[in-house]
């Protein structure tokens, strides 16, 4: 760390603290006419950019959106130089200069960071950058993360994934890859094989959270530790009653036919549990003793397979799994227990239907990126009131859409993780 003393005059003090912010200094105290400045060498600056401030778009200032959504309108913008497979792929020859240029965290932040490692799932089929970005986010040396590659990915989309995974020795491709179907049993699939490897490669993880190619986190990783502790040995993930509406999901028999899930209309014999078919989403947090429950019990063994040829199972299985009296960490069967996607921690999703006036009763304000298939892809304009939330990731994020929505949050986020408090 370099620590540099300065005695700017009075009108130059925000010129020159914006123009530290931009090479990677942020200020420590402020006394009178002097203010001290430190320069961290792990601050995201590569992604600086003169013309957008990246801390007023998180605090919420509208110019500053707006001057961002012009900029990707332009353009040079436009035809700004993409990261590829192919310079993962050569960077990666030589790690040691790899995780040096792309800054990653490479000590423990803090002594309870250390001693609480988390496991992470990572199902990707496409966009390297993002799944690069994302990790490089979440990383640190004590977690364990596994990466599931979809066997219909490009090759040169695998041998990128795996140049990148053998810089580090706690970043690993899954054993076995699964070909997944949107909606089908193959999804779920992927995260129990890494489960399994997850299971294996270490007995020190706490919790596990699974993730997708499009997830961003929206806290530090000491936030999500803090808040890991504090669900007491608990899960966290949407699990409600399932409407009528969608029990013809589980109640036929579903095919896969031209790689596409198909109903065939032939009812299924009941569930092989007492429990209720519970609703919610792909997306958990839950205890390690969960999983190490799950993925021995015989009656659970039995529902995952009884699962295999329904639509959409990742909608329900886990949230069944939480009502389940005798899995670690579950809540009773009653309503009172429901937990809806905004209630658990585990995921920040926005669904175009629910968009609207805060004030009228909405739960989440209008999107500002755009929607695909009913889902808000987040603009820059998303950030300030999402990082309000008490979520761990949101989903989803694109830099195709919007390259400052990813840009200033990883900036956000790093600079948070180098200059909060710990313990």
């Amino acid at each position: 760390m370099r620590i540099v003393r300065l005695k700017p005059a009075k009108l130059l003090k925000g010129l020159i603290i914006s123009f530290l912010a931009i090479l990677g200094f942020s200020v420590i105290n402020v006394k009178h006419k002097h203010f001290f400045v430190n320069y961290n060498p792990l601050e995201l600056t590569e992604y600086s950019h003169n013309a957008v401030n990246c801390s007023a778009i998180v605090a919420g200032n509208q110019d500053e959106i707006d001057k961002a959504k012009l900029l990707t309108l332009t353009v040079e913008f436009k035809n700004r130089t993409l990261i590829t497979e192919g310079n993962y792929t050569e960077w990666t020859r030589d790690c040691s200069s790899f995780i040096k240029q792309r800054k990653y965290i490479m000590q423990p932040l803090s002594k309870l960071e250390a001693n609480f490692p988390i496991a992470y799932s990572i199902i990707i089929h496409q966009r390297i950058d993002m799944f690069e970005r994302l990790l490089r986010t979440i990383y640190q040396p004590q977690n364990y993360y596994c990466v599931h590659v979809d066997r219909k990915s490009p090759e040169s989309f695998l041998t990128a994934i795996k140049g990148i995974a053998s810089c580090f020795n706690n970043v690993f491709i899954a054993s076995k890859l699964e070909s997944v179907v949107y909606a089908s049993w193959s999804r779920v699939q992927a995260d129990l094989n890494c489960i399994e490897d997850l299971q294996k490669v270490s007995t020190s993880w706490k919790y596990l959270i699974n993730l997708c190619g499009m997830d961003f986190p929206i806290k530090t990783n000491l936030e999500i530790v803090e808040k890991l502790m504090a669900l007491k040995g608990g899960n966290s993930l949407e699990t409600e009653k399932m409407s009528h509406s969608k029990e013809g999901r589980w109640k036929t028999h579903h095919e896969i036919v031209g790689g596409h899930i198909k109903n065939t209309g032939t009812p299924k014999k009941p569930p092989p549990i007492a429990t209720p078919v519970f609703s919610g989403s792909a997306y958990f947090v839950v205890s390690r003793k969960f999983v190490d429950y799950i993925m021995k019990d015989d009656k659970i063994l039995q529902l995952f397979n009884w699962s295999k040829d329904t639509y959409s199972p990742d909608e329900f299985i886990w949230a069944t799994l939480q009502r389940i009296p005798e899995v670690p960490g579950s809540v009773p069967l009653s309503d009172k227990y429901d937990s809806s996607d905004m209630n658990s921690v585990a995921r920040f999703v926005q669904w175009n239907y629910f968009e609207g006036d805060l004030y009228k009763g909405a739960p989440y304000p209008p999107c500002r990126g755009v929607h695909v298939r009913a889902v808000c892809i987040f603009g820059a304009g998303n950030l300030n009131w999402m990082l309000q939330n008490h979520h761990l990731f949101a989903n989803k994020f694109d830099t195709q859409v919007d390259e400052f929505a990813v840009r200033c949050l990883e900036n956000h986020l790093r600079h948070k993780s180098l200059n909060q408090q710990r313990h």
